[in-house]
């Protein structure tokens, strides 16, 4: 049975075909604006929020999730870095595993380590399959991933598949934060073709309306973005405005 977040973002996604989430990252992210960013976040359109960053280590992520939490009713979701990153005020966390991790603790050992913490916390965890695709950025150096090059779309696939016949409810492809290009829309494509469960999140380089129009009409259901909060946040409706577009567009 699903919970309570994981059956929201559920129902968006039935609602809309495809959702945008923002992710903050805490160590960019100041206590005092983070009501105002929930805000912001909440009326350009986007469905929750994620919060976490691949070198943070929880200064000040409790007052930032507060702040966030009192500026819109959005649900909070803790994307992890590391154990250290893990607040009781979060609404739910993203249970992930870096699949295509060369080190084993970034697979099931740090899973392991956080579990009694995030059921003392009374958290709602959500599995989450992580698969990091070249070049691969911060996230990509520091999980030790082995990430898989972008003109092997097969490989990709051959990772997402198995996530979801491991039970992984949702598959989070990215090519790291604040790259240059995104995932092309024919891989998002090819991996929505073979999941047939799981549900697709797409991150890492969508900076426009158009990229998030074409990775929305390629089948993700879920878009994240990042980077383009922390340089413009302004032009979040525009990303939220592409993939409303990009699902109108499907023809399939």
């Amino acid at each position: 049975m699903l919970k309570k977040v994981e059956k929201y973002l559920v129902s968006k996604i039935e609602e809309k075909g495809c959702i945008h989430i923002a992710l903050i990252d805490p160590e960019k992210c100041n206590p005092e604006d983070s009501k105002y960013i929930s805000k912001m976040i909440k009326e350009a359109g986007s469905s929750a929020i994620m919060v976490g960053g691949s070198t943070y280590f929880g200064e000040k992520l409790d007052e930032v999730i507060k702040g966030l939490k009192n500026g819109s009713d959005l649900p909070v979701i803790i994307f992890p870095g590391n154990v250290a990153s893990i607040s009781k005020y979060a609404d739910a966390i993203w249970f992930l595993s870096v699949l295509n991790s060369l080190n084993p603790y970034y697979i099931t050992g740090a899973q392991a380590m956080s579990a009694r913490i995030i059921k003392s916390y009374n958290l709602e965890a959500i599995p989450l399959a992580y698969i990091i695709i070249s070049p691969g950025g911060t996230a990509g150096f520091v999980s030790q991933a082995n990430p898989i090059p972008v003109d092997k779309p097969e490989i990709i696939a051959m990772y997402a598949l198995a996530a979801q016949y491991m039970g992984m409810r949702f598959v989070y492809i990215e090519r790291g934060s604040g790259v240059s290009e995104p995932i092309p829309p024919i891989i998002v494509k090819k991996i929505r073709e073979i999941l047939d469960e799981s549900h697709l999140i797409v991150g890492g380089g969508i900076k426009n309306k158009e990229q998030a129009k074409e990775i929305a009409k390629a089948g993700a259901e879920i878009i994240v973005t990042g980077t383009i909060l922390e340089n413009n946040i302004e032009m979040l409706k525009d990303i939220v405005d592409g993939i409303e577009e990009g699902v109108n567009a499907k023809t399939y």
